[in-house]
């Protein structure tokens, strides 16, 4: 079912309470953000609340306190930033819940920011008092940050059984309009490319992916657990010994719908300058680093016939080149191919972004773990806690 978004919501002279993802990086010492991309990924929603005469009560949380304060941990330098992103003061409240965080409550047009989440060990442990706290700040919720979502937490699961109607932001609208469109109802051909280290991060995606694509590319390291599965050499490639009976039933399954690697780049080790070659055949005493150029062509044959393509996890060891180039090749190949197109995780969005083709992704997900416990098929605790349509 469709959830309930903010452009559902009668804001006008509400308190409304936004949980955001502001768990940014800083330099040494928690004073200085080296990146604002979360905060800037969140404006939408919060300008949106105050254009329509709310008052705003932002949360989140900030590395992992582990339970109490640490000034280390603090979202004053982000209170600090938003202020002059938004244009308007942002208040700075001493804590999440209390006294005297409630004598802060915002009118229409004010923005409050509280202090990190997680400085109450009642946050993760989804505690109904503190989750009660929480909601007694504010009139409705509103959850934003999906890269939380699959966290069971007081801000964003346990205090939406307090609060009267609770709704998805526009980012979380956004990441929930792709992902059900690229996993629910997609324009066919549907393809996933799966990359990264290990098969074991992945198993559930690999079984849920494969009831509904048309093809399945496997790159980066966690393909040569499947090609020693098919009894092929893989020299010093990582390969996960225990996982190769798992990898033997996944092929059967999905026949020559899963694609791997025909060709790879290897060296004898994984240092900046070794030396490298392309083989079909992996030598003993070498390690591939990344596909080959006959595997480029390959994938980037079934990208081009595509209207739908889903990517999570490199095709190599992208951050040292010239392991860089089977990534790069498949991210220019997505970004060109006019298909509807989904990019999950870290790794991912950065290879997009190295590769400068990021503007001509259709959506890259703001969430790591929670793209890939949706592209599981899990429910996930912060979406599903919604007001449903």
């Amino acid at each position: 079912m469709p959830k309930l978004s903010v452009r559902d919501l009668a804001l006008k002279d509400k308190r409304v309470f936004i949980r955001v993802d502001f768990n940014v990086p800083l330099a040494p010492g928690g004073q200085e953000i080296t990146s604002d991309k979360r905060i800037k990924a969140s404006l939408p929603t919060i300008q949106y609340c105050l254009e329509h005469g709310a008052g705003v009560i932002l949360a989140s949380h900030l590395g992992r306190p582990k339970g109490k304060p640490n000034p280390e941990m603090s979202l004053k330098p982000v209170a600090v930033r938003l202020a002059e992103l938004l244009g308007r003061p942002v208040k700075m409240a001493p804590d999440c819940v209390g006294p005297e965080v409630e004598a802060m409550k915002p009118a229409p047009g004010e923005v409050l920011l509280l202090e990190n989440l997680r400085y109450h060990a009642e946050e993760e442990k989804n505690d109904p008092a503190f989750s009660s706290q929480l909601a007694a700040l504010c009139d409705v919720y509103v959850n934003d940050a999906f890269g939380s979502a699959h966290r069971a937490h007081a801000s964003t699961a346990g205090m939406v059984a307090f609060v009267s109607q609770a709704a998805a932001g526009l980012l979380m609208d956004k990441e929930l309009e792709y992902l059900t469109k690229a996993t629910k109802n997609p324009d066919r051909p549907c393809i996933a490319i799966l990359g990264g280290a290990k098969v074991s991060d992945k198993i559930e995606v690999i079984q849920n992916l494969m009831k509904f694509v048309d093809r399945l590319v496997i790159g980066g390291a966690m393909a040569y657990t499947f090609l020693a599965a098919k009894g092929e050499p893989t020299g010093k490639s990582l390969v996960e010994a225990d996982k190769i009976d798992l990898a033997k039933e996944l092929m059967a399954s999905a026949g020559d719908r899963l694609v791997l690697p025909v060709d790879h780049i290897v060296a004898s080790e994984f240092k900046a300058g070794a030396e490298w070659e392309a083989v079909e055949t992996i030598p003993e005493g070498k390690m591939a680093l990344d596909i080959g150029p006959k595997s480029v062509e390959l994938f980037n044959s079934i990208v081009n016939g595509s209207k739908t393509i889903i990517w999570n996890g490199p095709m190599g060891v992208f951050e040292m080149p010239p392991f860089d180039k089977g990534t790069f090749a498949v991210a220019n190949a997505v970004a060109n191919s006019g298909a509807v197109s989904v990019v999950g995780g870290g790794d991912s969005e950065k290879a997009v972004k190295s590769a400068g083709v990021a503007d001509k992704i259709s959506h890259i997900s703001t969430g790591g773990g929670a793209s890939l416990e949706f592209l599981s098929g899990l429910e996930l605790p912060g979406v599903a806690a919604l007001t449903e349509k």
